[in-house]
């Protein structure tokens, strides 16, 4: 996923280069000198800009809406200083993309990562290993509540103490809260051995509900 984006910005990067390569001086008697490029290469270059921060930041997101005042159109400005504008903005997001500062990136890469481990989660189940997948989609659950506490400013500890730290501070209510020290209750006695204290479709449901757990984390 983040290969894919870093391919875009690179390749989106190029665009506006070469845009900028075909400025030519015009004069106006209202204006005076003034920059052009042509305005369906813009339009072009902007669409696919406003793809890409729609997907990687959210149109909620500072960098959607910064590109989006950018393009705006007033007296007096050539479509060059326009390009100029966005292309700030566009260079802005591809710097914080570089350099791993929007959430929404991580977002997206951490959610591959947790399909990707529920997915063999669910393929150990299949095969009659019901402990080894309850022990791996507990390290999601973990893992998921790591990145909450980090989002939040709470210090690391084990599960229990970073459930309750999460809960007190308003991150998600005492249902959740229980039911979460209820997944780990099975996650830790699939790791101790004790099979007696749970079933396969304890694990299942286990498997379940921590994947909707996940994606209402990362939504």
């Amino acid at each position: 996923m983040t290969k894919l984006f870093e391919k875009r910005f690179s390749e989106l990067e190029s665009q506006v280069i070469s845009i900028e390569a075909t400025k030519q001086r015009r004069h106006s008697e209202y204006t005076g000198s003034y920059d052009h490029v042509d305005d369906n290469l813009i339009l072009n270059w902007q669409v696919k800009v406003k793809n890409l921060l729609s997907n990687l930041c959210g149109e909620n997101s500072q960098h959607f809406a910064a590109f989006i005042e950018a393009g705006k159109v007033s007296s007096f400005t050539s479509n060059y200083t326009i390009l100029q504008q966005l292309k700030a903005v566009f260079m802005a997001a591809k710097e914080d993309f570089e350099g791993g500062y929007l959430n929404s990136v991580r977002n997206l890469v951490q959610a591959e990562v947790f399909d990707n481990e529920l997915d063999q989660a669910k393929e150990l189940l299949s095969s009659g290993y019901a402990s080894a997948a309850a022990v791996i989609a507990g390290v999601v659950l973990e893992t998921t509540l790591r990145n909450m506490c980090s989002d939040n400013g709470i210090p690391f500890g084990k599960l229990d103490k970073m459930n309750a730290d999460l809960t007190k501070q308003g991150v998600y209510n005492s249902l959740i809260q229980k039911r979460i020290t209820a997944l780990a209750g099975i996650r830790n006695s699939a790791a101790h051995g004790k099979i007696e204290e749970f079933s396969k479709d304890d694990v299942s449901s286990m498997i379940s509900e921590i994947e909707r757990f996940v994606a209402s984390t990362l939504a």
